[in-house]
């Protein structure tokens, strides 16, 4: 327990707020989501054979098939409508193929994604260095996103022929007895394929997804850093210059017509004073010696 407190601690799971880790858990939940659909299906239709002599009939013949789909295995028992007898018929088309390759994509997306999210929780400065993590993780998520498509247009394409082999109208064709106008044959109960549909739709979200990260895995690589160059310096101004402009354009507060105090000389003030120091200058001038003897 404490080993786990510890690694919890260690965790750096801010990264799961990036798109890069944000992403991945997209990618872990639908890859869950589309092979446990496709997986896990068992499907169900009945049909009704109502024969001339009501004895024979059977109005409740029940088929059963599921995942991987080899309905050329799957078999149910008709009524020939003589005398009690039953034919064994079996369904037609393997489409396991292409079920089985689009559940196993989903398990190795779901394995690679717990391990990319383990990574990028505790080891992430490790993925880091020397790009070698970020370039693996570009070619292995480049390599699930084709995978993604072909398997979930390969399933898309097997579950319509699917559809086509289950169809209840399309099995009574095979009842021979079906063939016989006084005998009467419907369906009763059609198969219900939602949960297939689903997994195709969750296929192609896989797709988007994995595409998608492909982007934010490349940042990582930093391949695209040298080609995102930083616009080039302004050329700034020599501080003389600066200083000279400064000068120039600056002007004396003082100076301003507005604000401030601006003393006037030609006010009366200074010319009292003017007058004081002129008159100063006639009384205080020393008289010639001739005049003092």
């Amino acid at each position: 327990m404490d080993v786990v407190n510890q690694l919890v601690a260690q965790g750096q799971f801010r990264v799961l707020k990036l798109p890069l880790g944000f992403i991945k858990v997209l990618e872990w939940f639908f890859a869950i989501f589309a092979f446990s659909t496709c997986g896990s299906y068992s499907g169900m239709f009945r049909m009704s054979v109502e024969c001339k002599n009501r004895t024979d009939s059977d109005l409740s013949i029940e088929v059963e098939f599921e995942y991987p789909f080899r309905l050329h295995q799957v078999y149910f028992d008709a009524p020939t409508c003589k005398g009690g007898d039953k034919e064994r018929l079996f369904l037609i088309g393997d489409y396991s193929s292409s079920a089985e390759f689009f559940v196993t994509i989903g398990v190795f997306a779901f394995l690679y994604s717990t391990a990319a999210l383990s990574i990028y929780v505790f080891f992430f400065e490790k993925y880091k260095e020397n790009n070698k993590g970020p370039l693996i993780d570009l070619g292995v998520t480049g390599v699930f996103a084709f995978m993604w498509l072909v398997s979930s247009a390969a399933w898309a394409k097997g579950l319509s022929d699917v559809k086509t082999a289950t169809d209840p109208d399309m099995v009574i064709s095979l009842i021979s007895a079906c063939d016989v106008e006084v005998n009467r044959c419907r369906e009763v109960h059609d198969p219900v394929m939602s949960g297939l549909n689903t997994s195709v739709a969750f296929g192609f979200i896989n797709l988007i997804l994995w595409a998608g990260n492909l982007w934010f895995v490349f940042k990582e690589t930093g391949i695209i850093a040298p080609f995102m160059r930083a616009p080039p310096p302004q050329d700034k101004p020599a501080a003389s210059d600066a200083y000279g402009q400064q000068g120039a354009y600056e002007q004396d507060p003082y100076a301003s017509n507005q604000g401030g105090y601006q003393p006037d000389y030609n006010q009366q003030g200074y010319n009292q004073e003017a007058e004081y120091g002129q008159g100063y200058g006639q009384q205080g001038a020393p008289t010639s010696f001739s005049n003092q003897m």
